[in-house]
């Protein structure tokens, strides 16, 4: 079994750690809708990407 000879310094384990951050989210205004989304997503409102439209969307009729 392997067993460290001494002791690992904070210093040591803080830099090993330094990778363990959790990052921001991208949230980006959408130009066309003007809705929050994030970047490189589809926006499910109205089911646009890139400028093509990738999902139907659900229209609201009223009675």
């Amino acid at each position: 079994m392997a067993v460290p000879k001494r002791k690992t310094s904070p210093s040591k384990r803080n830099m090993r750690r330094s990778h363990n951050s959790i990052k921001d989210i991208n949230i980006i205004i959408d130009k066309e809708s003007g809705e929050p989304r994030i970047s490189h997503r589809l926006d499910k409102s109205t089911g646009v990407y890139k400028g093509r439209q990738v999902l139907k969307t659900k229209s609201k009729e009223t009675n």
